[in-house]
């Protein structure tokens, strides 16, 4: 079955990035010159995906803004003749109707957001994408989705063993080739607990199945809707696959990992890799 819509979970406050984002939604800070929301969207049209759903909270109309006309900002382009400024902020506008948001009006879960889109998503499977993961290299969606056939997907990668506890952890059956048969899911394990070490990152595929779980309101680890337990009741009604995705992960939700982005990002960058390799080579020198 072709998955045509995703959701994009956006609502959260960034406490991790205060000040930056007491005003600007954490989904805003950009990856050298492009904010994580729109790497996730472009990796969703590289995917194929058509409509395209927010669910948002509180102070996040900058997200709304970025995916609509600037008419006085288009309009000094034009003027001044900068065709391919004027080209690159019209590019990121989407059809008319493909573009949705739904308020989230409390901060109860993943999996409390994503029910929150279910009026958008009519019996058919949809895509989860989370912003903070950020991927290089082959967009983990579009993998995911050639492969997908039906039930309940996740995009996995092994963690350090002492980080399980910031993850949903599965229990591998067996592999094929970048797939995982998942025989359990468990959010946020103590190490000296967990399964193994395969990580969820923030990218999904699931079935109806699983709004009628999150419909229940059960709440899970840290006292939220976690998406993951209503993932592991629907493991007895449908399959449920890993895929062991080929790009590199960054965690933007973390400072760390946000800087590690940028200089990732930039070095991807044509314009930019001699410079910043230059810049990184002495800035290393100098320290010894």
């Amino acid at each position: 079955m072709n998955v045509k819509k995703a959701i994009f979970p956006v609502g959260g406050l960034g406490t991790r990035f205060l000040p930056a984002t007491k005003a600007l939604p954490k989904e805003m800070l950009p990856i050298v010159d492009k904010p994580l929301i729109q790497y996730a969207v472009e990796e969703a049209v590289a995917a194929g995906i058509e409509e395209f759903i927010f669910v948002t909270g509180r102070n996040k109309t900058a997200i709304e803004d970025h995916f609509d006309h600037s008419t006085e900002l288009e309009t000094a382009l034009l003027t001044k003749g900068k065709e391919e400024a004027l080209n690159l902020v019209q590019g990121m506008i989407h059809s008319p109707g493909s573009v949705s948001y739904v308020r989230q009006q409390e901060p109860a879960g993943l999996g409390h957001a994503i029910w929150c889109a279910r009026h958008q998503i009519a019996g058919e499977p949809v895509a989860v994408l989370l912003a903070d993961d950020l991927i290089l290299g082959t967009p983990a969606l579009k993998e995911m989705i050639d492969a997908y056939q039906s039930g309940n997907m996740v995009a996995v990668m092994n963690v350090p063993a002492d980080e399980t506890g910031s993850y949903g952890i599965v229990t591998p059956k067996d592999e094929a080739g970048q797939l995982v048969t998942i025989a359990d899911i468990v959010e946020k394990p103590d190490p000296e607990v967990a399964q193994s070490t395969l990580a969820v990152v923030g990218r999904y595929i699931i079935e109806p199945g699983v709004f009628d779980k999150l419909a229940e309101g059960r709440k899970g680890a840290g006292g939220e809707i976690q998406l993951t337990d209503s993932l592991a009741a629907r493991i007895s009604d449908v399959p449920f696959l890993g895929l062991r995705f080929s790009g590199e992960r960054f965690d933007c939700g973390s400072k760390l990992g946000f800087l590690k982005a940028n200089i990732a990002f930039a070095r991807s960058r044509p314009e930019l890799r001699d410079d910043i390799e230059k810049w990184l080579a002495n800035t290393l020198l100098s320290q010894k």
